[in-house]
């Protein structure tokens, strides 16, 4: 499938048309991504019925179901009964876009880019249900551990493997390293606080985040998580928009180190190790 594509020079897929193509592309899956968080809340199905707005219950004809230049025309309302749609969804749509042009950007057009697109788009939905309602699926959680360790076998370059097998063993260690972990940070945090400290969604993300990018992402995962709810959570207190002690979703900063793990990551975990050990260059 992308041996045609790779034949080609960088200049031509890395050209800003094709960019413009991969965005479009990605913004298009952001809408779907809109639906998806919308009615998995609401316990519908995902397909059926077709777009529509909830007020009014007429369906979206296709072109007002562009990606964001079609809330942009309507600014931002329904044509037939002109109630308001949520700015989130252009923003949804064109964060979207410019994450799958990124992992675009950095594999090139090869299955390995296919993977890290599924990986994105669940991350994404698991993140925004959580923002919203405190919860991750099981389809993006149990989901991802399911999908992600015989995806491993089909892909080993997902653990920098070369064999089906090795591939297999890395991803299977990832998911058990990820949950087994966070569990352990989970039931340690209770011990201490007398509360739960971590929800069980957010082992079986870290499992599923093991399990398609092996066990050298999860303590990356798992710090740089830390450290980014540690600096949202003290800058909402510092602008009194949280209180020490409140309930913030974990999810989204799981979903986001491991974006970064994906998007070059591991690179600056080799370096920060190198440095640790005194292994770098003097």
């Amino acid at each position: 499938m992308f041996e045609f594509y790779q034949s080609l020079p960088p200049e031509v897929w890395q050209h800003p048309v094709m960019w413009g193509l991969v965005w479009g592309f990605g913004a298009m899956w952001g809408s779907f991504l809109n639906v998806c968080v919308y009615r998995i809340q609401m316990e519908m199905s995902v397909i059926w019925p077709g777009s529509h707005c909830f007020s009014c219950k007429k369906p979206v004809a296709w072109y007002d179901n562009i990606p964001v230049l079609s809330w942009i025309l309507l600014k931002g309302k329904c044509r037939n009964c002109g109630e308001p749609f949520s700015v989130r969804y252009p923003i949804v749509e064109a964060i979207t876009g410019l994450l799958f042009l990124w992992v675009w950007i950095v594999t090139g057009p090869s299955w390995l880019l296919l993977v890290y697109w599924l990986m994105t788009f669940g991350l994404l939905l698991g993140s925004l249900i959580d923002l919203d309602d405190f919860w991750i699926p099981d389809r993006v959680t149990w989901g991802g551990i399911l999908i992600g360790i015989p995806l491993s076998a089909l892909v080993p370059e997902m653990h920098g493997a070369d064999t089906a097998m090795e591939g297999l063993k890395a991803s299977a260690f990832g998911a058990a390293l990820g949950f087994g972990l966070l569990w352990l940070v989970g039931f340690l945090g209770k011990l201490a606080f007398k509360k739960d400290a971590m929800g069980f969604g957010d082992v079986k993300l870290l499992g599923a985040i093991g399990a398609f990018l092996g066990a050298p992402s999860v303590l990356f995962v798992i710090f740089g998580s830390a450290l980014v709810g540690s600096i949202v959570g003290i800058t909402l207190i510092a602008v009194g928009k949280s209180e020490l002690g409140g309930k913030l979703p974990f999810g989204p900063y799981l979903s986001a180190a491991a974006m970064c793990w994906m998007f070059g990551g591991s690179r600056l975990f080799d370096l920060y190790i190198d440095f640790v050990m005194g292994t770098g260059a003097a």
